[in-house]
């Protein structure tokens, strides 16, 4: 997973261009399994929950020369994004963390799901006829932008036709009375 950067284009002797995403914070998303059984069945459903964690574990050069704390903050900054959900975003720093969870958690769903129909599928062609992701609040929304930007920008698939599939694949569902979730459609 990959937080902030910036976009470098390269120009390609004939064949477009090439956009690189650099300068990246990286995070490693774990996933938990855990298994939920039916009652009075045969089968058990797989609840996959996803856990943030640093690709470094501690940065050399600030332990050795005595910042111990600066040494681990980007680790402990990385597992924060997953350590408590829906943090208090009156203030920015809240509101930069759910932001960054809310896209934790839809990218490494949508990135998951991606690579496992890899495992399988020689093309995408067929993905809206087995693939459907219901949105329930607008809080996974960014599940839309996510899913075009790895079609686009990772699988090399034209906008229309990325888009086309997002269509497809995408439902959503308010289930909040609230009037703040009445006003994020519009």
């Amino acid at each position: 997973m990959r937080f902030g950067g910036k976009v470098l284009t390269e120009k390609q002797n004939g064949s477009g261009n090439i956009h690189k995403w650099v300068n990246t914070t990286d995070v490693l998303a774990v996933a938990w399994d855990v298994p939920i059984p039916g009652f009075k069945v045969d089968n058990v459903n797989n609840l996959r929950l996803w856990e943030a964690t640093a690709t470094d574990e501690f940065d050399f050069e600030y332990f050795n020369s005595g910042d111990y704390v600066k040494a681990v903050e980007q680790k402990n900054i990385s597992e924060n994004i997953s350590k408590v959900l829906y943090p208090n975003d009156n203030m920015h720093l809240g509101k930069v963390l759910r932001l960054k969870q809310e896209y934790f958690f839809v990218s490494a769903t949508l990135q998951d799901i991606i690579y496992n129909w890899k495992q399988d599928h020689d093309g995408f062609k067929a993905l809206p006829d087995k693939i459907a992701i219901q949105l329930n609040d607008t809080h996974p929304a960014l599940a839309i932008p996510e899913f075009m930007r790895i079609m686009i920008d990772i699988e090399r698939m034209d906008f229309d036709s990325a888009w086309e599939m997002c269509r497809k694949v995408f439902s959503y569902t308010n289930h909040t009375v609230l009037p703040e979730a009445w006003n994020a459609g519009a």
